[in-house]
């Protein structure tokens, strides 16, 4: 599939596997250090076509039913995704205008998703007399007290706030007025399980082929220390089963198009193939049904509760979450149009080369990618952002301090420079 056309969702997190394999009783169970010796690289998914409240904002995209949104514009020099120079750039983003202040609030339900492990022919899966289901619920609680959704102090506010809030507050200092934000109300629908059953041609050892999924037990020998599940066409099984779930949530009107919502999965992440393919801890995108008029459009992500001692000591609890909601803050509909959000091309710190304008890829993986805060009792360790200006080459930066990143401002200090299609030399 051409880049382009796995642009429209972004995100994430993705972790190359490096390390060896010791076979164990089951021949889909892995050791736990599998991890041990990760890599990031970015990830593109695209929305769903749902086929098979809050109506749009006059400010932002015409003709859809979703959360409010507002468009704006830039001119840097550039090249399109064909190669061709450009100028002239759009961006939309989340919330109302910065100039038109007050408080715009996005119903922000976390949807717990419990895992099942099924063997082939559907059954329940059990080892050492423990059933293979991995519990959603027991991250519900930190997640709702971490800076995600709960307030903190920032240097953009005199208030504590949110984190992506915050983020944008910085990025819009200089335009906004002083009581503008954009704020999630949290919902917990009651929890959700997905089921994945095992391949039959699932016959073991590294790399993994043919497996729908593999996982690693906690030390006391129940599910899950981690699940590890494909996403390789042609059958694409963690997807056919999130979208079930969605489908779910919109069907119980558990989510609507009023919504940012979360999917909260229990270290459950994503290869592709094989284990040496692995492993995507999130995305956002959004599902959508083309038959409506306006368009209805659900803003949703997935993201991973990230336990420790799986990918270093402070890529935990919830960078995959923090990253993905401040994407979606900037860049709900990912390009999904060929317009908005698209960008000059980059290349950021971290080695990855884009053309979009997603706020957490130019910085995953780097050493100084988190932002620890302690609050309620509990350091979280939330992702720095790249700001606006970073994507628009603007120099100076109009962000707060000149910054171009945030919270910590250190993370970019300069700005890419310029590159040609696809960061060819």
């Amino acid at each position: 599939m051409k880049m382009r056309l796995v642009i429209f969702a972004i995100c994430l997190l993705t972790l190359m596997c490096a390390a060896s394999i010791a076979l164990a009783q089951e021949r889909d169970m892995v050791s736990p250090s599998v991890l041990a010796n990760a890599s990031s690289k970015m990830f593109h998914a695209k929305p769903h076509d749902l086929t098979n409240g809050q109506a749009h904002s006059r400010f932002g995209i015409h003709g859809i039913d979703s959360i409010p949104n507002f468009n704006d514009h830039f001119f840097a020099d550039g090249v399109d995704f064909n190669g061709n120079p450009n100028r002239h750039w759009y961006t939309n983003t989340v919330g109302n205008p910065p100039q038109m202040g007050r408080t715009t609030l996005i119903g922000a339900p976390i949807q717990a998703v419990s895992v099942e492990l099924d063997d082939a022919n559907g059954n329940l899966r059990f080892v050492g007399g423990n059933p293979l289901i991995s519990d959603a619920t027991q991250f519900v609680a930190p997640v709702l007290e971490s800076p995600v959704f709960s307030n903190f102090t920032y240097s953009s506010g005199a208030d504590p706030t949110q984190f992506s809030d915050a983020i944008q507050r910085a990025q819009y200092f200089n335009k906004m007025k002083p009581d503008w934000h954009t704020l999630l109300a949290p919902l917990t629908p009651p929890a959700l399980t997905m089921h994945i059953r095992q391949s039959t041609t699932c016959t073991g050892g590294f790399p993994f082929a043919g497996c729908n999924y593999v996982f690693a037990l906690n030390g006391d020998g129940t599910c899950c220390f981690f699940i590890l599940v494909n996403d390789n066409p042609p059958d694409f099984v963690f997807d056919t089963g999130f979208f079930g779930i969605i489908v779910t949530d919109i069907s119980n009107s558990a989510i609507t198009t009023k919504d940012i919502s979360t999917f909260l999965y229990p270290n459950v992440y994503l290869f592709f193939g094989d284990i040496t393919q692995c492993c995507v801890l999130g995305y956002h995108t959004y599902v959508f049904d083309p038959t409506t008029d306006p368009e209805q459009r659900w803003v949703l992500n997935y993201s991973s509760w990230i336990s420790p001692e799986l990918f270093g000591p402070t890529f935990v609890d919830v960078t995959a979450l923090s990253h993905e909601i401040a994407e979606t803050y900037n860049d709900p509909f990912v390009v999904s149009d060929n317009v908005h959000n698209l960008t000059p091309f980059w290349l950021a710190p971290n080695g990855n080369c884009g053309d979009v304008l997603e706020t957490g890829d130019v910085i995953e993986g780097l050493p100084n990618a988190t932002f620890p805060v302690n609050l309620n009792g509990f350091l979280y360790h939330p992702q720095n952002e790249g700001l606006q200006q970073w994507f628009k080459f603007q120099s100076p930066s109009s962000a707060l301090g000149g910054a171009y990143s945030y919270p910590d401002t250190t993370v970019l200090p300069q700005l890419s420079a310029p590159q040609k299609l696809n960061c060819q030399p």
